[in-house]
């Protein structure tokens, strides 16, 4: 059961994080302003902005207002040349009418149906798809990981194959005692457990596409949330040899369907899948079976933009600490039973846009802190985090000397402070000892997150830097299902039409939030310190070998 703690207004709660970390500063503790952050929700979330989709109309409006709020706050451009924008080159493909999908096996043709059973698309930047009479091969978990002593593929060559792929890990059901329990993190999903993971893979070994089967468990999210969205445009960072980084086609297909072609086929999917548990699995071609899919698509390159402010640091402005959110949601997509098309992103996440403004007016109105502040406002995290893969690949300001990234990633309205503060990825680096600290002074308690199998931590704008070696902090409430309030935005909101600002909400808990992470920020922009990442994570080495240009 969910409990409240008293009723405690953002400023005091700021005062009192700020007295902790830095006791000269108590008494110039900033206002997180919940009513604003709330007005931002509602303009950001309205349907003048379209649904904020890449590379569209909504996108032109969502840039201009945030620089002129960014400008407003206080803020000066964080963008090259000291603009307020980084213009992000990206390919982008649309469905061009109906796609056929049908498998072939003993004389007999299945069909399948673009989406009640399978959806297709494809990153390549070409107007036509076109597999005929692939064999298909059942891959596993599709996972090669040689730091974890596993290898899905084996030698076997898929080529020119379409491979089927489980979604999440290898361990994600193993009983306790089963050998791979716990070799993939148990039920936090590693990155290899993500569908993104997957679809990569099976690009780099020549794949000619690729279907992960869905199952709500493992995704994290039902098939509605796939379908819903599988209109919308889909985005690439522009690759200088896609046909070597991407498979033909690539998508997901409904367990029932999967298990209707692995029988036709002679297999029994699920003790194919119990078997894909063991190191010692190996692919299995579904015998005399093939698969033809067809579809058009219009290709093109387009721009978009992240939008970057930055408060310059008074005396190590070459050292940077970050805040990010993302600003884009779907756009205009597939309506739903009540006719809406517009996938507004009121929660995810026009709140931690919202936040990101009230950062800049609390790190602008506040003493000039010591390191430089940016506050990135990200695009294309939707489409595969690909605002923040640009600047990870293009960044502004040296990732060697970024300190930390603080990721804010939809945060849920309502008044009532909860006093579990729910941190992704928990215990992979230094900063959960600085917002512990922080935390406990608001008399709150960090905790893991309550659903780690949604691979939560791969699924966000901070991952791209992670790679790259920069920490990151990534406090989270609105999809960990952490509350009956958060279960139910995840059952009935996330990535849907019904993802909508409206005039019943208050943003007082969310301020404290903000409060909390600015007492963060504003401690490592004070300081000296470098947060690592704690032994034994994937992200260390990329960030040891930085140290030297920081000497």
């Amino acid at each position: 059961m969910r409990h409240a703690l008293p009723a405690v207004s953002a400023l005091a709660l700021a005062g009192a994080l700020i007295m902790a970390g830095s006791p000269a500063l108590a008494q110039q503790a900033p206002d997180i302003d919940a009513a604003r952050m709330n007005e931002a929700v509602r303009v950001l979330a309205s349907d003048a902005f379209e649904g904020r989709a890449p590379a569209s109309p909504g996108e032109e409006k969502t840039v201009a207002w945030l620089v002129e709020q960014f400008r407003a706050a206080g803020a000066e451009g964080g963008g090259p040349d000291g603009s307020f924008v980084q213009v992000a080159h990206l390919s982008r493909t649309r469905q061009d009418g109906p796609a056929s999908i049908a498998a072939t096996v003993g004389g007999k043709t299945i069909s399948l149906e673009r989406g009640p059973d399978v959806l297709v698309s494809s990153d390549r930047p070409v107007n036509h798809i076109t597999v005929t009479d692939a064999p298909v091969v059942f891959v596993g978990y599709g996972a090669t990981a040689p730091e974890r002593q596993w290898d899905d593929f084996k030698d076997v060559d898929v080529r020119g194959k379409v491979i089927v792929v489980l979604v999440n890990d290898p361990d994600f059901e193993a009983a306790e005692g089963d050998p791979v329990a716990g070799q993939f993190d148990g039920q936090a999903m590693t990155f290899y457990g993500r569908w993104t993971y997957k679809f990569q893979e099976a690009g780099r070994r020549g794949a000619a596409g690729v279907l992960v089967v869905h199952e709500t468990a493992g995704a994290g999210y039902g098939w509605s949330v796939l379908q819903n969205s599988s209109a919308a445009p889909k985005f690439d960072i522009v690759r200088a040899d896609p046909n070597a980084e991407r498979a033909p086609f690539q998508g997901w297909i409904q367990r029932a369907k999967a298990e209707e072609l692995f029988s036709a086929a002679g297999l029994d999917f699920a003790a194919l899948k119990t078997s894909a548990r063991r190191a010692d699995f190996k692919p299995v071609v579904l015998p005399g079976l093939t698969l033809s899919v067809d579809f058009g698509q219009i290709a093109d390159k387009v721009e978009t933009k992240n939008v970057l402010a930055r408060i310059p640091g008074s005396q190590r402005p070459n050292e940077t600490v970050m805040y990010g959110a993302h600003w884009d949601g779907y756009g205009v997509g597939t309506p739903n039973a009540q006719g809406d098309k517009i996938y507004n992103a009121a929660v995810d996440n026009a709140t931690g846009v919202a936040a990101l403004l009230e950062l800049a007016h609390a790190f602008a109105e506040g003493p000039r802190p010591k390191r430089s502040v940016v506050f990135a406002a990200w695009s294309g995290e939707e489409a595969g985090l690909l605002g923040s893969t640009y600047y990870a690949a293009n960044p502004v300001w040296p990732l060697e000397t970024t300190v930390a990234n603080i990721n804010v990633d939809s945060l849920l309205p309502g008044t009532e402070i909860d006093p579990n503060v729910v941190v992704i990825g928990k215990g992979k680096n230094q900063l959960d000892d600085v917002l512990a600290r922080h935390a406990t002074q608001a008399g709150r308690t960090l905790i893991a997150d309550p659903a780690p199998q949604a691979g939560a931590f791969y699924r966000s704008d901070h991952f791209p830097l992670a790679l790259r070696g920069v920490p990151a902090l990534f406090p989270a409430a609105g999809f960990t299902g952490a509350s009956a309030a958060s279960r139910d935005y995840v059952q009935n909101r996330y990535h849907q039409p019904t993802d909508e600002w409206d005039a019943t909400w208050k943003m007082d808990a969310a301020a404290a939030d903000v409060a909390l992470i600015y007492a963060v920020g504003r401690e490592l922009a004070d300081g000296d310190q470098w947060p690592e990442w704690n032994a034994g994570t994937e992200f260390g080495p990329a960030r040891d070998a930085s140290k030297a240009s920081r000497r």
